[in-house]
């Protein structure tokens, strides 16, 4: 199993790819918070992950509403649940953590859910930032609340396209 990584420039700052055995394992913003050290990322290389920044391209350009990438981010099951839940928030809608808790089949989770969302390793592709408060607060978010902002209105249609069939 070889760790590599790559840069990819973005709207919101450079992210950083890291894959393992053709999967995407990673995907960390600058100053994200519980971001691996260094030595975790392995190898910086510039081949292997064209099919992610294409896509994470065009989700920025906002002609993506979701990735098609082999994927195998690394937790615990419970988390692996989670992450589960979360990819399968829509593009352009949110869920409370409380939500997500009752569809994992217990409401009192609602802590450990926030719990495991803050640690997905591949944010943007797995949607955490959809993710939000019981009121529709933004809450944390591992790339500061700005960001989760910035991606969230970016899932929104402009209000000129808005609710228009042609």
């Amino acid at each position: 199993m070889t760790r590599v990584h790559t840069g990819v420039d973005s709207p919101i700052g450079r992210l950083t790819l890291v894959g393992e055995d053709g999967a995407l394992v990673g995907l960390y913003l600058e100053q994200h918070r519980r971001r691996p050290a260094a030595e975790w990322f392995g190898a910086d290389v510039s081949a292997g992950f064209q099919d992610a920044a294409v896509q994470l391209g065009e989700y920025f350009a906002g002609c993506r509403t979701g990735f098609d990438l082999r994927l195998c981010p690394q937790g615990t099951p419970f988390e692996q649940q989670v992450w589960q839940a979360v990819a399968r928030i829509p593009y352009g809608s949110t869920r409370s953590y409380g939500e997500l808790a009752r569809e994992l089949g217990d409401p009192r989770l609602a802590q450990a859910v926030g719990a495991a969302n803050a640690r997905n390793p591949l944010c943007i592709v797995i949607p955490c930032h959809r993710v939000v408060g019981a009121d529709g607060s933004l809450t944390g978010y591992a790339g500061g609340l700005e960001r989760k902002r910035f991606l969230l209105n970016l899932e929104q249609p402009s209000p000129d396209l808005a609710g228009r069939l042609f």
